[in-house]
């Protein structure tokens, strides 16, 4: 039997926003208008920045101001993003025999999460209701 296609980075942007739709409509208004990208892998400066010895040590990535931090009055300088590193998800989808979708939704929540200070317990939380939404989805 022929293993499965690995997604391309449009099938990744694809998967990551359906995966953003599917989570609870209070966690995604954490960060309205966040920006996906998909990079195979992190660059140098991000290695360097969370002094990676390895690329595959990162699956994911958010960039952006926390709430806490934002004022109507700010002129915004960017928008929030989520970077995900194609290359260590499917090696980590590979050794664990999840799937991209799941291992991707997993990613975004834990990625806006942390950002936000959330606990581990409120984004288990979440991932179960997200895990819901995108049953029920299907």
């Amino acid at each position: 039997m022929r293993p499965l296609a690995e997604p391309d980075a449009a099938q990744f942007l694809a998967i990551a926003e359906a995966a953003y739709k599917a989570l609870p409509a209070d966690f995604r208004n954490f960060v309205e208008g966040i920006v996906f990208h998909v990079e195979d892998f992190p660059d140098d400066e991000v290695m360097e920045e969370m002094d990676l010895d390895d690329p595959y040590e990162l699956l994911g990535l958010y960039q952006g101001v926390a709430l806490d931090e934002k004022s109507e009055l700010d002129v915004p300088h960017d928008v929030d993003r989520v970077f995900l590193y194609r290359e260590p998800i499917l090696d980590y989808c590979r050794e664990t025999g999840e799937t991209p979708d799941w291992v991707v939704r997993h990613v975004l929540i834990h990625e806006i999460g942390h950002h936000f200070g959330l606990s581990d317990e409120d984004m288990e939380r979440i991932e179960l209701a997200a895990e819901n939404n995108a049953e029920d989805q299907a």
